[in-house]
């Protein structure tokens, strides 16, 4: 088997990764992440992970290379990471009562020959009408200020919903690992029987 590469410094996604149980290393991807003129949410994650597995090529041309990039969009428009409290406290305002849907691009490289498979998986996220005072107890006691639409679903994030739906919720978090198993066993590699 190949070895792997998860083009990604992210701390979420590392941990994701080791729940299939696949050896790996993680390599920092130096790309340019802004959008497009006119490129779509979809087609943006989607440019992105592939780009992100690709920078990496040169330097791992025997591995399996992981890419992934993640936005949120609110109300048609795509909401980056808060960086700080004020910001993170008027995304959970505009995001009170509302739908939001976490688009995830994911591509897996197969370096050796050339084999790309990219894909994009949607997650939505419907949120409770929130107060303010719930918004900013919750930004105080998580600090959220480095997750795309200020919360993390996997610790008290998961209060500030009504309902999540998608396929794989390892998506909201930003690495769809039903959809990356899938890719694998196309490649050949099966977490369930590879050897290594």
């Amino acid at each position: 088997m190949l070895p792997i590469i998860l083009s990604s410094t992210s701390i979420y996604r590392r941990s994701l990764l080791e729940k299939i149980g696949l050896p790996f290393t993680c390599a920092a991807p130096d790309i340019d992440e802004n959008s497009g003129e006119n490129e779509s949410p979809e087609q943006l994650v989607m440019r992105l992970s592939r780009e992100k597995a690709t920078a990496l090529q040169e330097h791992y041309s025997s591995h399996f290379i992981i890419g992934s990039d993640q936005v949120c969009v609110l109300n048609g428009r795509i909401t980056g990471k808060p960086h700080h409290f004020e910001n993170a406290l008027a995304q959970l305002k505009q995001a009170s009562g509302q739908r939001v849907t976490f688009y995830t691009g994911i591509t897996l490289l197969n370096s050796q020959n050339g084999m790309i498979d990219t894909r994009c998986e949607l997650f939505h996220v419907h949120f409770r009408t929130l107060t303010e005072v719930e918004i900013t107890n919750y930004l105080k006691k998580e600090r959220p200020f480095n997750c795309a639409g200020s919360f993390k679903s996997e610790g008290l994030g998961i209060t500030l919903f009504e309902k999540l739906d998608g396929k794989d919720p390892n998506t909201l978090i930003g690495l769809p690992l039903i959809t990356l198993t899938d890719m694998f066993i196309r490649q050949g590699i099966n977490p369930l029987t590879a050897v290594y």
